[in-house]
């Protein structure tokens, strides 16, 4: 392992030093795979790396919240609980003893878009790992009760309290998606869905979702790591083949979203200080420009060197924070930009500034550093995935994640590409498109009883 990690920290420090034409002729990013679909519909993907004697198993269900409709928000998120809770041959409990007892490791998470389960464990653990993901694929609905679906959707509530009432600014993004878009948008609502909705889904309700997307023909599951494909082809045969297909998964894109007009939103909560966010609708991953938007944001708010860390938190001392993000999903993209605001300052003096370094980066664009600093950042993460085949953002993982999003598992090295293409030309007409020339939802968080910290400019309930 400490040769491979070596190998990788040459490899990386040799990007890192190159000059840009150097870089865009560096090692080719290859993940090798081979491909197979079950008669019921299951795609499967093997990548063999016998590096160490590990293996990760992924599984990718095509379903998240934007599956789901207004009124019955936050099915996908609860699934992610239900599926550990025990299917008809693994009572529960006994899917995480059984592989903490081999040194195994178990995750899973909910988006828009996808719902994804690993297990990583010793390679001689595959046919558990594969039977338990089987179980639960083809034997849980039996196992789907009233008193499991009260259980978590208790567990859901308070993970939801956690995470947005009782957490500092946790509410902002809900704000914001409920701006974005309309309420029959399917990215209207948060992926954890509201309380309301989680009160009133029945067990009919619960049942008829796991019906309706958690089938083989709307999975894929990769498989890395220490294996033989033969044998891995076996042993997935023979733990899924009888499983039966679904119903067919049909969706229909919703109409374009854009905004008529800037709006402006105050959110009293429970903070010490007030945090302005901008958003903006951008662009669905992988659509063209996508990348651009990466950069875009890494040279506003990538780190201490970026134009507003510099201008906010280093010279003129006004905000202790900022970052910006461009967040692409299958339907849609938002960008996002976001400050905390130091004691003493209210949030109008953060959007001024914030508004200057846009128009500055629109008048004139990045420099070349900037955005080769931005790519040295991306060429950096990737490596780093490669060096991992389990875990979120491993092989296995990035192998279902091309395949989703853009049909081609393998799709490391184009993928990359993109962002090595990119030029301050591009970076600079990013900006006017689809930041200046476009308009933004802007959400002042402030604390309670202090709606004057907000932004000013046409501030409404």
């Amino acid at each position: 392992m400490m040769r491979n990690i070596a190998t990788a920290t040459a490899a990386l420090l040799g990007l890192l030093t190159a000059r840009p034409s150097d870089r865009l002729s560096a090692q080719s990013l290859r993940v090798p795979y081979q491909t197979f679909t079950l008669p019921n519909g299951l795609q499967v993907l093997l990548h063999e790396d016998h590096s160490v004697p590990l293996v990760a198993v992924n599984m990718w269900y095509h379903v998240g919240s934007a599956d789901e409709k207004p009124g019955r928000t936050g099915f996908a998120h609860l699934f992610e609980h239900i599926m550990f809770m025990g299917s008809q041959h693994v009572p529960t409990g006994e899917f995480d003893k059984l592989l903490e007892a081999t040194g195994g490791d178990n995750n899973a998470s909910t988006a828009e878009d996808r719902t994804n389960y690993y297990e990583d464990a010793p390679s001689n653990v595959l046919a558990l790992m594969l039977w338990l993901d089987s179980d639960r694929m083809g034997f849980l609905l039996p196992e789907i009760t009233a008193e499991k679906v009260d259980v978590q959707r208790g567990v859901v509530q308070n993970e939801r309290r956690q995470s947005y009432e009782n957490r500092p600014y946790g509410l902002a993004e809900e704000n914001i998606l409920q701006r974005l878009y309309p309420p029959e948008h399917p990215y209207h609502w948060p992926v954890i869905g509201s309380m309301a909705d989680l009160q009133a889904a029945t067990l009919d309700d619960v049942r008829g979702f796991f019906r309706s997307y958690y089938t083989p023909n709307n999975a894929t599951l990769a498989i890395a790591g220490d294996i033989t494909p033969r044998d891995a082809r076996q042993l997935v045969e023979r733990y899924f083949g009888e499983i039966p297909r679904g119903p067919a998964v049909t969706r229909t894109p919703p109409p374009a979203v854009t905004l008529g007009t800037d709006i402006y939103a105050t959110l009293e909560d429970r903070v010490q200080v007030p945090r302005v966010y901008d958003a903006w609708h951008s662009m669905k991953a992988f659509a063209d420009g996508d990348a651009t938007l990466d950069v875009l944001a890494n040279v506003l708010a990538g780190g201490r060197s970026s134009r507003l860390y510099k201008r906010l938190v280093y010279e003129l001392q006004i905000a202790t924070d900022v970052v910006a993000f461009q967040d692409g999903g299958r339907i849609d993209g938002k960008f996002e930009l976001w400050a905390t605001a130091r004691p003493g300052h209210d949030l109008s003096e953060l959007e001024r500034v914030i508004d200057e370094e846009v128009r500055k980066l629109a008048l004139a664009g990045p420099t070349p550093r900037e955005v080769e600093r931005a790519q040295n950042t991306f060429e950096a993460q990737f490596l780093s995935r490669m060096e991992r085949v389990g875990g979120f953002g491993g092989k296995a993982d990035q192998l279902n994640f091309y395949n989703y999003f853009v049909g081609t598992p393998d799709y490391f090295q184009k993928d990359l590409d993109r962002y090595r293409k990119v030029t301050a030309v591009d970076v600079q007409g990013a900006v006017r498109r689809y930041l200046v020339d476009a308009h933004r939802v802007v959400l002042s968080v402030v604390p309670q009883g202090k709606p004057e910290l907000a932004v000013k400019q046409g501030v409404t309930p």
